[in-house]
């Protein structure tokens, strides 16, 4: 089974590339997403955030927004922002933050390979969310939001995405958020087939970010096929927009958490209950966790270090990915029994704070007010990722905090592409 082939991209004109990419969908708010696109009538945030074009009182959800997205979409066409390429083809996407450099390759993926767990999910969605990614793709009739997918990573693969870089790309430009975007459209005809025969010919691929997103392509390819008699299996509606990166390149980062109280405990106290199953240490200045199975803790304008003791080691199932990762160990010994925390994805006691936003941000919002206390936790690895995947397994909730974010607009899948 194909698990990627190549396809008709909607892309921007290369002199507005830069004006056109966005943020993802799911990184800014409405208020943060309105300021950053009223100035820019190109940004893709009016075509895969409309809202921003619409009243404020009026929900995000509602049919009119949906609308709205669909009316953009087809003006930045008839106006020359957006092409389409004459040809099936696939794009290489180099995303460059600081010190590092990830190469992807943009591809229409399988959503039977999806639906058949050859492209391996690690996260429960959330209906309310995955609806709306539905309601999107349908009103739009194309898939605007790529989904961020890795793989093992293969010598051969790296070699032939390698020579493409080589030459000049189509699109480079320098993000408002200080990372760089580098694409390449693949023109050669028989390396695009090279490609694609070396990505299908993998045992799998995994979602690394985007889950909504995916599931949200399954159940339009769903709807698209029961309303079609002639339905054969190769209409654009059978796959979707992702990027594909090798798993050795792959950044992740700490995905961080803040509680709203102690669960009636003072500081002392709770450091006293920590005690039995962490060897704890005052810091000065940031406790950044150093190695997995350490943590650190913030409360009362001081850090702390938490690093799991001989006893505690001794009861992780180190066998079990899911109960191993520090996700895990953080919700089974401190959160539960301490905090009376049992689920963290419903719990209004617990945010989360993706480590892009530093340390910094965890003081920052503790002595707010809202919250009392933070745990800073060490980055999930992707090992771990694609080990629960292939175990079949669920990650906890917001265990992972993937950089840098893959632009919006950049390649658009119609499902009107043959």
């Amino acid at each position: 089974m194909k698990l990627i082939r190549s396809f008709r991209g909607i892309r921007p004109v290369a002199e507005l590339a830069a004006q056109v990419a966005s943020h993802p969908y799911d990184v800014l708010n409405r208020e943060e997403a309105y300021e950053l696109a009223k100035d820019n009538p190109n940004s893709f945030l009016h075509i895969n955030k409309p809202e921003v074009d619409m009243p404020a009182e009026l929900s995000v959800y509602d049919p009119s927004v949906y609308a709205k997205g669909r009316e953009n979409l087809d003006r930045f066409i008839a106006e020359g922002i957006l092409k389409q390429d004459d040809s099936p083809t696939l794009y290489v996407y180099k995303q460059v933050m600081g010190e590092h450099e990830q190469v992807g390759l943009v591809a229409a993926a399988s959503v039977e390979a999806y639906d058949q767990d050859l492209i391996k999910k690690h996260e429960f969605t959330r209906p309310v969310k995955e609806d709306d990614r539905v309601h999107h793709i349908d009103a739009l009739n194309a898939q605007v939001g790529p989904v961020f997918l890795t793989y093992r990573a293969q010598s051969k693969i790296d070699a032939l995405i390698g020579g493409i870089t080589d030459g000049e790309p189509d699109y480079d430009f320098q993000a408002d958020d200080d990372t760089r975007h580098v694409l390449w459209v693949i023109r050669d005809s028989a390396l695009v087939a090279a490609i694609e025969q070396e990505i299908n010919a993998l045992d799998c691929l995994y979602v690394a970010d985007g889950h909504h997103r995916s599931a949200a392509a399954s159940r339009v390819k769903k709807m698209r096929q029961d309303a079609n008699p002639q339905h054969t299996g190769e209409e654009a509606y059978n796959y979707f927009l992702t990027v594909l990166f090798p798993h050795d390149q792959m950044q992740i980062l700490d995905y961080n958490r803040l509680v709203a109280d102690l669960n009636g405990s003072s500081v002392n106290e709770f450091l006293a209950a920590l005690a039995e199953h962490f060897d704890i240490e005052l810091v000065d200045g940031e406790a950044r966790p150093e190695a997995p199975r350490q943590f650190g803790f913030y409360s009362g304008g001081q850090w702390y270090s938490l690093t799991a003791n001989s006893d505690l080691l001794d009861k992780i199932d180190d066998s079990d990915p899911v109960a191993s990762l520090d996700v895990s160990i953080l919700q089974d010994y401190i959160f539960t029994p301490l905090l009376n925390i049992v689920d963290q994805r419903t719990d209004s006691r617990v945010d989360f704070v993706g480590g892009i936003r530093g340390l910094k941000e965890l003081e920052r919002r503790s002595e707010g007010g809202e919250w009392q206390a933070a745990f800073a936790l060490y980055p999930t690895s992707i090992e771990s990722l694609m080990a629960i995947a292939d175990a079949g397994e669920v990650m906890p909730p917001k265990s992972t905090w993937f950089e840098p974010k893959l632009k919006s607009g950049l390649v658009v899948h119609s499902l009107s592409e043959a």
